[in-house]
């Protein structure tokens, strides 16, 4: 009987986010084939709620010190010699001690980044950029946007060949005929974004931008998501008038029914690199409208182009304007047809699973 292949996966959290869900969508197709160890360095565990049930998946407490990094890579060495996985997947900076811990413990390790937090919004830091030089180098890096992919060849130096861009894959059936979810009375179109609530989010952009037009334009705000911002996001909306036209919905397990019930999506964010929240909301249908960051302006369709704005409060809040007086139906209808046409579940799948070696 052959045994399933152990895999590490090491998350700085394991709340609702892209490379989580993407985690989650590769363990749920894989099955049996791979025993996980889940460390959420964190202790956030939320998204375990996307694992289909029968999984061969455990959740260690990792003990990791943050802070601390030479104690968290003796940390991080001690417990993979004592696990022995067949194989560690870490994930972004928050990991790196990981990463470092898999070299010395002799394990077979490959590293994914998905973006980064506010702190490197603009530019690389050099400490930091020197550890992923030295910890990534001679392991296979996998990279969900080709402008990650230019930062791990110009800035990290990182050998190309070692280097994989594989896309974010949507499963379209999922998005494209979901049950609305019961939105509170009001009148006008539902602009709404999906999203964890933290600085780099930058959600205040959106309701200060839903204030400045919400007076000639009737319509309703919804943020799905939860987070560290959300008392800070509460307050800025009273302050502004708008305690009754924007509806916090908190977390939801189910961002499709939410995305069934916008008429527009929203994504404000000072950085993204491949935002799996604007797949969703491109497989559902919906014209988009969002900052200029990461692969945004190259994922979405030629006909949502005009509504890709500057990282800026005006620009954010021109483009929302320019939306809400537009017809903007073939929009989301050509951005689903994009989703359709280039990002492949299935092809995302079996592209992790080749270099997993499952």
């Amino acid at each position: 009987m052959t045994l399933p292949t152990r895999i590490a996966w090491v998350f700085p959290g394991f709340g609702v986010g892209g490379a989580q869900v993407r985690f989650c969508t590769l363990a749920n197709a894989l099955g049996g084939a791979c025993a996980h160890i889940v460390l959420s360095l964190n202790g956030d565990l939320v998204c375990r709620e996307k694992l289909s049930s029968g999984l061969h998946v455990a959740f260690p407490d990792p003990a990791h010190r943050a802070g601390d990094m030479r104690a968290a890579i003796l940390q991080a060495r001690r417990f993979l010699r004592a696990e022995k996985p067949d194989l560690v997947v870490t994930s972004n900076w928050g990991a790196i001690e990981w990463a470092i811990g898999a070299r010395l413990a002799g394990v077979r390790h490959v590293h994914t980044e998905d973006g980064f937090g506010p702190e490197e919004r603009t530019a690389q830091l050099p400490r930091r950029v020197l550890t992923r030089r030295i910890a990534l180098r001679g392991r296979a890096v996998i990279l969900p946007s080709r402008t990650l992919l230019r930062i791990a060849t110009q800035v990290w130096r990182l050998p190309t060949k070692n280097l994989h861009y594989i896309p974010n894959g949507i499963d379209l059936a999922r998005f494209g005929g979901a049950t609305p979810a019961e939105l509170p009375p009001g009148e006008g179109p539902v602009i709404g974004t999906v999203a964890a609530l933290r600085a780099e989010k930058n959600i205040g952009r959106l309701i200060r931008a839903f204030a400045a037009v919400r007076a000639a334009f009737p319509a309703r705000l919804v943020i799905v998501g939860d987070g560290p911002e959300m008392p800070m996001l509460q307050n800025l909306a009273r302050e502004l008038g708008m305690a009754h036209d924007v509806h916090f919905a908190g977390h939801s397990k189910n961002a499709e029914s939410w995305l069934a019930a916008f008429d527009i999506f929203a994504l404000s964010s000072d950085t993204e690199q491949m935002p799996l929240s604007l797949l969703e909301a491109m497989a559902a249908g919906l014209p988009a409208l969002s900052t200029d960051v990461g692969d945004v302006r190259s994922m979405l369709s030629e006909e949502n182009g005009p509504f890709v704005t500057a990282i800026d409060d005006a620009a954010f809040a021109a483009g929302l304007r320019a939306m809400l007086s537009t017809d903007a139906g073939g929009i989301g209808e050509a951005n689903r047809g994009k989703a359709k046409r280039e990002y492949s579940l299935d092809a995302m799948i079996n592209r992790h699973a080749k270099i997993l070696g499952v």
